[in-house]
């Protein structure tokens, strides 16, 4: 039916077999495996989270005029699942794209996600990673990386000082499930010969918002806080 010699279609079975895409029965005949069911479950849950998401980020592109991403991690990388151009890169485009990896520790949505990770997911994911030397800004020891990591988690944003590449900006903020667990990062971009960091820190406030807004659309609800006068509030 395939149009392929027997021993093709077995060595193929063989491959999606090792990458436990398919499953061989007792019976001998093959059923789909487990990898193929976790795939569709990552690939529906990215598509869970761009739909909530888009009109948002859009919205924040419009806003700002820079480039805007969202990005999530996905297995053990993180990974590009949105992104709104700005037109003022009509002439020098950012090298990132929807579906790319971007690097966990020179990139502001990785050190976003990293920060808010349990201690023995993010001990797991660092431990595969060989620090290299981007630029001259790249975090490439891992006491100060960790440093980085927990004032991000303080102040709830993050910064990219052209860390991956010396002409990129980049400021990321976290977005939460309905659990409240940081699940993916909104992100807004520039070259610095458009923007400088500090005049992208300046979007802050519209980035958290942002975030925060997503974070709503995926069913969390931040805690009430007690304030002075004893009634309560929602916290930002």
């Amino acid at each position: 039916m395939l149009g392929v010699h027997k021993s093709t279609a077995l060595r193929i079975l063989q491959t999606l077999e090792s990458a436990r895409f398919v499953r061989r029965t007792g019976a001998g005949t093959y059923v789909l495996g487990s990898g193929l069911i976790e795939l569709s479950e990552l690939a529906l849950g990215s598509m869970d989270l761009r739909q909530p998401a888009a009109a948002h980020l859009r919205a924040l592109q419009r806003a700002t005029g820079h480039t805007v991403h969202l990005a999530q991690l996905t297995g053990d990388e993180i990974i590009y699942i949105d992104k709104v151009d700005s037109p003022a890169f009509d002439a020098v485009k950012l090298p990132s794209r929807v579906g790319r990896a971007v690097s966990i520790y020179a990139s502001a949505v990785g050190k976003t996600i990293l920060a808010y990770l349990p201690r023995q997911e993010r001990d797991r994911l660092l431990s595969h990673v060989v620090f290299e030397k981007f630029t001259d800004t790249t975090f490439t020891d891992h006491d100060a990386l960790e440093a980085e990591l927990a004032r991000i988690h303080d102040c709830g944003w993050a910064v990219d000082n052209g860390e991956h590449d010396a002409y990129v900006m980049c400021v990321a903020a976290p977005i939460r499930d309905s659990r409240g667990q940081v699940i993916a990062a909104a992100s807004i971009t520039a070259i610095e010969v458009i923007a400088s960091l500090d005049q992208l820190k300046s979007n802050l406030p519209l980035l958290l918002e942002t975030a925060n807004k997503i974070s709503y659309e995926l069913g969390y609800a931040p805690p009430a806080l007690a304030s002075p006068d004893g009634e309560s509030r929602s916290a930002t």
